[in-house]
């Protein structure tokens, strides 16, 4: 327990049984309700210390999909970071912290939360981040913030940018329940570091901005037009596109 009597989520990489047959299960609840797809560079993301995966976020049905789809692939246990009452529910709150939530306080100062994901990263494991910070009105990827772009830039990690799509016509925001049919498709992009795409010489605040639009730029690269909002009317320079080496 914290300080306030917050259940702590232990950081560790390893994906215990357990967490193997829920995953089994969340796909099989997905098949019932839609045809889930993963394609892309999964066998490119890094088996062992630090990476940020950042997807967009325009529905509920996201986590359960990348958490029972790119996990398991992956081989490799992700961290969450979530609202802290998650992890006080009734059985939920014991698969969130068993399954790489960790809470914090969404009426504090991001402070907090940046420093958490901050020594995640810095102790080796991979993190995963909604870069837009909230789901998606519209289903279009909307105004990426700039904390992933700063957690990258502080330390180094490289970034596996995920485009989602398909989640939205299933379960909208501010509708009660999903809708069955159709297909989740979740596209997975080459890992990058900044330091290798971003131009020399920039200052802090310019790298950051630069940064946080190279990533969202990315992750809209791996969805359709429609869904792509702002980020899909420039094109990803061939620079850019070059993978970790």
């Amino acid at each position: 327990m914290s300080e306030d009597g917050t259940p702590i989520t232990p950081v560790v990489d390893e994906i215990t049984p357990w967490m193997s047959g829920l995953a089994g299960a969340v796909r099989l609840g997905l098949a019932g309700l839609t045809r889930v797809h993963v394609e892309g560079a999964i066998d490119e993301i890094p088996r062992s210390g630090p990476v940020i995966v950042a997807a967009n976020h325009s529905s509920n049905l996201d986590v359960p999909v990348l958490g029972s789809s790119v996990m398991p692939k992956l081989g490799r246990r992700l961290q969450w970071l979530g609202k802290k009452e998650v992890l006080e529910w009734p059985v939920v709150g014991w698969i969130a912290r068993n399954g790489g939530v960790h809470g914090i306080d969404r009426s504090s100062a991001d402070i907090d939360a940046f420093r958490l994901a901050a020594k995640i990263l810095e102790d080796g494991h991979a993190l995963f981040v909604f870069p837009e910070g909230t789901r998606s009105h519209d289903g279009k990827l909307g105004e990426g913030r700039d904390g992933v772009a700063v957690l990258a830039l502080r330390t180094g990690a490289p970034i596996v940018p995920i485009g989602v799509s398909g989640s939205y016509e299933r379960w909208p925001r501010g509708q009660k329940l999903p809708h069955p049919g159709g297909r989740v498709m979740v596209r997975i992009g080459s890992p990058f570091r900044l330091a290798d795409v971003l131009p020399p010489g920039l200052d802090r605040r310019e790298a950051k901005t630069q940064a946080t639009e190279l990533i969202m730029r990315r992750i809209a690269a791996l969805l359709p037009e429609r869904q792509r909002g702002r980020y899909g009317t420039a094109p990803i320079a061939k620079a850019e596109r070059e993978p970790v080496g």
